[in-house]
């Protein structure tokens, strides 16, 4: 090897050994850098997602306080009293008659981070109260849904019978707030109101209601006095409500023939029996419909029952199956 291969040689070498001798101190200098720079930016990623984090349970917790400040009550029990007050209310609001209506108490259904309480209300009265009690039901302010809405006939033309289901919340772990007595934006005298006149007035339901007899005819006679003068049998009386008022059942019957609601309790006498108890018990009954709450009657030694909404010339005698608990007859 001549002097200028020696040279050559030596310049190739020192260039390798520059390029070794860099690329060292990168990966002892720069690596580590480069390590530091992604831990910074995986600490200001957390932090970013902390502070995101801070931000929404704040707004979270802001939100639940104005969902809490429209609930009925913190404890169950008071939001229960509270809510069926408040539905009594709105009941007499709408022109409707409380006698006409039951309310039954439905839950408490445990959720997760609250209790959902409600009412099974069932009810009868003309197409434009009924109307209003919808509207103030839909503008309440206070937290509540209403759902398995059913309208249906009534007895006379130009009524109809109502029925839903109204919920409510109770939050539990509740949020420190002030409650006020809350008034809805609309009131029956709004716009938004007398827009669903013409549901009345178009009496879109007459197809479904009951026509009014025709008049008599001229020079027809008069029914003898001793029919018109009779008593009127069971089927002129209805079961209108079977409601609760303080722990103990109330049963109204309504006289269709003189047109007056008479309340009776357990133990009273009642269509040539006694008056054992309200059942509560959600039953099939004779159509598709689910029937909530029924009259039982003790007949001589047989229990009869009159299904909510029925006259009492529909009671129907109850077989050993059928029989709630409280009833059932020992071996």
């Amino acid at each position: 090897m001549n002097q200028r291969e020696k040279v050559l040689v030596a310049a190739v070498g020192g260039i390798i050994g520059l390029f070794v001798l860099i690329f060292g101190i990168r990966s002892v200098i720069v690596a580590p850098l480069r390590d530091v720079d992604k831990q910074t930016a995986a600490v200001q990623e957390k932090i970013a997602k902390i502070q995101a984090d801070r931000r929404n349970y704040f707004a979270a917790e802001d939100r639940l306080k104005l969902i809490a400040a429209r609930t009925f009550s913190n404890a169950v029990e008071q939001a229960s009293a509270v809510s069926g007050e408040i539905l009594t209310r709105q009941i007499l609001s709408a022109g409707l008659q409380e006698a006409d209506f039951t309310r039954l108490p439905l839950g408490p259904r445990r959720l997760r981070g609250a209790s959902e309480i409600g009412w099974n209300i069932q009810g009868a009265g003309a197409l434009s109260n009924v109307v209003n009690l919808l509207f103030i039901l839909d503008n309440s302010p206070w937290l509540h849904r209403t759902e398995n809405l059913v309208v249906s006939t009534g007895d006379t033309p130009g009524s109809v019978r109502v029925r839903l289901r109204y919920l409510t919340l109770v939050i539990d772990p509740e949020p420190e707030v002030t409650r006020t007595n809350l008034q809805p934006a609309l009131t029956l005298e709004s716009i938004e109101r007398h827009l669903l006149n013409s549901i009345v007035s178009r009496d879109i339901l007459r197809p479904y209601i009951k026509q009014p007899p025709p008049p008599p005819e001229p020079g027809q006679p008069a029914p003898p006095p001793g029919k018109r003068n009779a008593p009127p049998g069971l089927e002129n009386f209805r079961i209108v409500s079977l409601s609760e008022w303080e722990g103990q059942p109330e049963i109204h019957v309504r006289d269709l023939t003189a047109q007056k609601t008479t309340r009776y309790r357990p133990g009273d006498e009642l269509a040539g029996g006694t008056i054992v108890m309200v059942d509560y018990r959600p039953l099939p009954g004779k159509s598709f419909l689910q029937s909530y709450s029924r009259l039982i009657l003790k007949i001589d030694k047989e229990y009869w029952a009159v299904e909510r909404g029925r006259t009492l010339a529909e009671k129907r005698k109850l077989t050993e199956a059928e029989l709630p608990v409280q009833l059932a007859r020992q071996p």
